[in-house]
């Protein structure tokens, strides 16, 4: 899997993840915390993050349509570039949603602090870096994995052949 896709929506796959798989929480959080936490989540750069997350839609379903009216290509793409700048705001919604989740999980008193760590000079670093070194771990991890996949079957072949059976 491409690690830019990951970076790009692991912010994506942890909101599906709370709607979907965790229990709601005994107490919702205050107005005030899920407004701080929305701060957060804009300084962390999750709009950034989302806007390709809405062009992909408009853009996939584009090329399904192609897939079935390829004559249409011209008018889809001109409606494509419409509807591109006509969701782009509901990228909002995503942000409200991601501060809820923040704001589920760190107190409001936790999100000051970490509002006032993204504001340092090392906290806005964190934000411009973090993607690049992720996708340098994930990159790692892709070649790691395969040579633990080939040390693993190697292991398995050899186990096996003590059992007399040659994969």
């Amino acid at each position: 899997m491409n690690a830019k896709f990951l970076v790009r929506f692991a912010p994506v796959a942890m909101i599906a993840w709370q709607l979907l798989g965790t229990p709601a929480l005994a107490q919702p959080p205050s107005a005030g915390a899920i407004a701080v936490a929305r701060e957060l989540v804009e300084l962390k750069g999750a709009g950034q993050m989302f806007d390709p997350i809405i062009i992909g839609v408009v853009e996939q379903t584009k090329g399904a349509l192609l897939q079935t009216n390829p004559q249409l290509n011209k008018d889809l793409t001109d409606v494509s570039t419409a509807l591109r700048t006509e969701f782009l705001p509901r990228r909002n919604e995503l942000l409200n949603e991601a501060a809820k989740y923040y704001a589920q999980r760190f107190t409001e008193a936790e999100l000051k602090e970490l509002v006032v760590f993204y504001k340092t000079p090392i906290g806005r670093k964190m934000v411009t870096q973090e993607p690049q070194a992720l996708d340098d771990t994930f990159k790692y991890v892709e070649q790691w994995t395969t040579r633990i996949g080939e040390d693993v079957m190697n292991r398995y072949r050899a186990e096996m052949k003590k059992k007399g059976h040659n994969l």
